[in-house]
């Protein structure tokens, strides 16, 4: 009897994680009735972290009313309290996220990540004292100021007076005055899941690498770029800290130098946090075969992704991976291999379009990893 370990992410804006590891478990049954089937949904830090976090942790999920990423916007929040509450569970996307802002609102000029701030405080007020925050998913350039003023550090320009919200505002920065920051977080650990090593500012920073999606046009990624280098100056010469050259300080718009600054955090492969927490090892080690998956498979893969995590961990524990993607980028070729997969599907190939495999996810899945198995079990020799 084999025992196969399914750990996949999220098939975004198709399935979930939860829902892609219950149709690939439809296909291990279809081929394999008595096998024993363990269920391991990952996230990067992204979508997902909250479900899988909290249930891993036996907790519960919170909502709060947050000011959301635009000005003047209201949004509920979901987040998780472990089951003995001294750990939350935060997706700054539930306040601050690109899904929260109509297309042709988009700005991150003016996006704040002040209402990430207040889910930290709502944590805070709930008695956590460690917090596991996600960044994946932004509307924001605001490099964390927003979610630092939340928690009572003040921003101020050459006048004294209190900056506006936003990315752009804070070109106007003279001075951070962090004389009344929330006090509980000296006593607060505070652990950032991230799948981006880029930096705040320059060519692979922010605003240049990410602010286009969020609404950017050319000359508002020069402003906005030029701002959070005045930021993290300003956070180096007050604080000491250095932000400008943190690996992932240049997540979720500069969220990560934010989270840096102002709450002593530290900044950790998002996978790496939920295979840890939701001890991945430990059914790794009763595992014949880990079938993983996400949307799409490319070359960055090996730079963070939720499946190089697993496929990483399996691999040291001699466990073979089976992989099944939304969408293939590149050659195959360059990802089976026995340093790295075994194997290999794409739910979009040569019968199926991109829209055809979004409309039929669960479905796909769950075939493809009936023809994933059928060539494990009998390899062509």
């Amino acid at each position: 009897m084999k025992t196969i370990l399914i750990a996949p992410d999220s098939f975004k804006g198709s399935l979930t994680a939860r829902d892609a590891a219950a149709a690939i478990e439809r296909g291990v049954k279809e081929v394999l009735p008595d096998s024993i089937a363990i269920q391991h949904p990952i996230s990067d830090g992204g979508e997902g972290l909250v479900d899988i976090l909290t249930t891993a942790l036996q907790g519960t999920f919170v909502t709060s009313e947050v000011q959301g990423p635009l000005p003047g916007q209201w949004v509920k929040a979901r987040w998780g309290l472990s089951e003995d509450r001294s750990t939350a569970i935060i997706e700054m996307a539930e306040a601050a996220g690109l899904g929260l802002v109509p297309e042709d609102k988009r700005d991150p000029k003016i996006t704040t990540t002040y209402g990430v701030g207040e889910l930290i405080r709502a944590a805070l007020d709930a008695g956590a004292s460690s917090l596991v925050i996600g960044i994946g998913g932004s509307a924001t350039n605001d490099g964390g100021a927003g979610m630092a003023q939340a928690l009572g550090v003040r921003f101020l320009d050459g006048n004294g007076k209190p900056l506006a919200g936003g990315g752009a505002a804070l070109a106007k920065l003279e001075t951070i005055d962090v004389q009344k920051k929330d006090p509980r977080l000296g006593a607060t650990e505070v652990i950032v899941a991230s799948d981006v090593q880029n930096i705040l500012c320059g060519e692979q920073g922010a605003s240049a690498v990410f602010g286009p999606q969020k609404g950017a046009t050319s000359a508002d990624v020069k402003i906005l770029d030029a701002a959070l280098l005045q930021y993290g100056q300003l956070v180096r010469s007050t604080l000491g800290i250095d932000v400008l050259h943190i690996r992932g300080s240049g997540a979720a718009g500069g969220l990560g130098a934010g989270l840096v600054a102002f709450c002593d955090a530290v900044l950790k492969r998002g996978i790496d946090v939920v295979l840890e927490a939701t001890k991945f090892d430990d059914h790794l080690r009763a595992a014949d075969v880990v079938i993983t998956g996400e949307g799409r498979i490319d070359e960055q893969v090996r730079f963070g992704k939720a499946l190089s995590g697993v496929i990483e961990r399996a691999n040291r524990a001699g466990v073979p991976v089976l992989a099944i993607v939304g969408s293939l980028e590149g050659d195959r070729s360059a990802f089976v291999s026995p340093a790295f997969l075994l194997d290999l599907e794409s739910l979009v190939d040569s019968h199926t379009t991109p829209e055809m495999a979004m409309r039929n996810a669960s479905t796909l899945l769950s075939k493809k990893t009936g023809v994933l198995l059928r060539r494990y079990l009998n390899p062509v020799q």
